[in-house]
This record gives structure tokens, sequence and C-alpha cells, in this order.
């Protein structure tokens, strides 16, 4: 769900578009060309710009949501492809898995920039923040384990066996 709250953006009908849809009557509203197989879309706490990470084009979109115009493109390290992509809760960087890259990188929002980026396992893809925003977790599919990666310093601080094949992780409360 878009920061709107009123549509829904999803990697479209093509293999190089967001299609943007009325969330309650699921119409079409709008299309946005963007790199080569879009997988996730990220957007700015206040809703200003969207972020299309672009897996066969190893590059993320940045895109201006008022005008659903793509206004730059950012290239993610040599063998990156991009598949998951958040934003953090300040709005001040965006955080990408690389698949097959097997990193997870940080761009800073204010220049578009790539500032790091950190090895984490085989064909990360599912990647949450803690909820105090300290840490970052990866589900790493073919490695069957879960790193995490301290966001002040950007290290995989411990590495969690979690069985076959993870693609994503929830994080919650403990109860």
């Amino acid at each position: 769900l878009a920061p709107d709250g009123k549509s829904v953006w999803v990697s479209g009908e093509t293999n190089h578009d967001i299609t943007i849809l009325d969330a309650e009557t699921g119409k079409r509203l709008g299309q946005v060309i963007v790199g080569l197989r879009p997988r996730t879309v990220a957007f700015l706490p206040d809703g200003s710009r969207a972020y299309s990470a672009n897996e066969a084009g190893g590059n993320v979109s940045v895109i201006d949501v008022a005008r659903k115009k793509v206004t730059g493109t950012i290239k993610m390290p040599e063998g990156s492809k991009p598949m998951t992509i958040l934003a953090s809760a300040d709005g001040k960087r965006l955080y990408v898995s690389n698949g097959r890259g097997g990193t997870v990188s940080a761009i800073d929002v204010a220049t578009n920039q790539v500032t790091q980026s950190v090895a984490v396992g085989k064909r990360p893809w599912g990647i949450p923040l803690s909820r105090d925003g300290s840490k970052l977790y990866s589900a790493n599919g073919p490695s069957n384990d879960v790193s995490v990666v301290d966001l002040a310093t950007f290290t995989v601080v411990k590495t969690i066996p979690v069985g076959k094949v993870p693609w994503g992780v929830a994080v919650g409360v403990a109860p």
C-alpha cells in the first residue's frame, strides 16, 4: 500500500514496469516504466519518492511519486541482482538485498548512492529491520540461514541456521 493509503504499486504487466492500482477497486490507475524485472517497491516515509529494485537490470529506479516518473537510476555493485528494497524509518537510507550477488547494500537517499555493502549468504531475499531500526535480518535461501546485520557498523554479527531455503523474515514481538 502506498503512503497515500489509496493506491497499491505492484511489479507490473511487463518485465519493466510498476502498475499502480486503486486499493479499493483494483482499477488500474497508471504505470511507471522502470528497470528490467522489478521485484519490490519501497516508499520514503513522506511519500515523495518510491524506489524499485530491478533484478535483471542490476539497479534501483528512483520514482517521483506525484509525477509517477523515474527521475534517476542507482547502479548497484557488480553482480547484484536487487530483490527486496526497504526504507529506514527516518527515510535517510534504503536497504537492498542483492539476490545472486550475496550481499545487502545501503543507499544514502540524499545522494542516491550506494554507501555500503556486506556479504550475507547465498541469494538474500527478504530483509526486514528490527523494531528499533538497529538491525537488519537477511533470509539467505540456499545458505539455509538468516544473517543479522548491525546497521551501526554494517557488519554481520550473527548467522542463524533456520532450515531449508528461507526466502522471507518477519519481525515481531515475542509472547
